[in-house]
């Protein structure tokens, strides 16, 4: 099928066991509040796109394939012009992770670093360009054994990747400019003490930069506004302590930050759609 500008290819569910989308926007678009229990490959087939993955951000370049881990905090955003054309697939450990069958421990190498870019050469950008076509044509033509073949083919991706030589991949690289340094260093804050009280004008006197010079600034560098990111830093860890824990509501309220299990509810709510205990049912380990 033909690609049609700012309309998404797409198979499945991005939370799911497996998802697929191929898109070439020509409009604006960007990705927030994005973290999921899912592995997440991101090919830039053309444009230029900021990605922001935890606490740093970088310049992601047409033909650079990234490797995203499970929950790991990310999106992307416009770096000059809006077009752009990109893969993205995610996928479950019950699709071909540690919980499925035929996992080889290799296949999740490339994402023991949380995140990884591949800068790769014009003909290993052929080959994971067909191949990744190859997935989307299996999702629409639905041929007999189409899912089976899905797992073949994102097996071959998988391998390409962990047999890259170390001198082909790059960790996530340095920060692009002073700002985005400085950025950074705010979020690494805000991840080290999601727990305590966090003010901007607090963080904005300690950092030496004006409260709505660091408020424009946030939201610029990691796409996030600075109450958004500390939300979803605070609930990440509320969730991982739901799953892990037999904590009640109220302590793990108390261990994120939450001043009371009111505003705790209702900010858990709105980032995940459940309840804390709700959560706590559908996902205890």
């Amino acid at each position: 099928m033909k690609l049609i500008a700012d309309e998404p290819l797409s198979y499945g569910d991005e939370e799911g066991d497996f998802y697929i989308q191929h898109v070439y926007r020509t409009k604006p678009f960007g990705r927030t509040n994005h973290f999921h229990p899912t592995y997440e490959i991101y090919y830039l087939a053309a444009g230029q796109r900021v990605h922001f993955i935890d606490d740093r951000s970088y310049t992601l370049e047409a033909g650079d394939l990234v490797l995203v881990s499970k929950e790991v905090v990310h999106n992307s955003s416009e770096l000059g012009p809006p077009e752009h054309e990109r893969f993205v697939i995610n996928f479950s450990d019950s699709f071909l992770g540690t919980g499925h069958p035929l996992h080889h421990p290799l296949l999740l190498e490339p994402f023991r670093q949380g995140a990884i870019l591949l800068r790769l050469q014009p003909q290993e950008q052929v080959f994971i360009h067909q191949l990744l076509s190859k997935m989307v044509t299996e999702t629409l033509e639905h041929r007999p054994g189409y899912e089976t073949y899905l797992r073949v083919l994102l097996t071959e991706l998988l391998l390409f990747a962990a047999r890259l030589p170390a001198h082909e991949t790059a960790s996530v690289p340095d920060h692009t400019t002073p700002l985005h340094q400085k950025i950074s260093e705010v979020v690494q804050h805000i991840n080290e003490h999601f727990a305590t009280r966090l003010a901007l004008a607090e963080l904005a006197k300690q950092f030496y930069m004006s409260p709505y010079y660091l408020s424009r600034s946030f939201k610029s560098v990691t796409g996030f506004t600075f109450i958004e990111y500390v939300h979803l830093t605070r609930i990440r860890e509320a969730q991982r302590l739901l799953k892990e824990t037999t904590l009640k509501v109220i302590e793990v309220a108390e261990r994120t930050g939450f001043e009371n299990t009111g505003h705790f509810d209702r900010i858990f709510k709105k980032m995940t759609g459940l309840t804390p205990l709700g959560y706590r049912r559908l996902n205890r380990v």
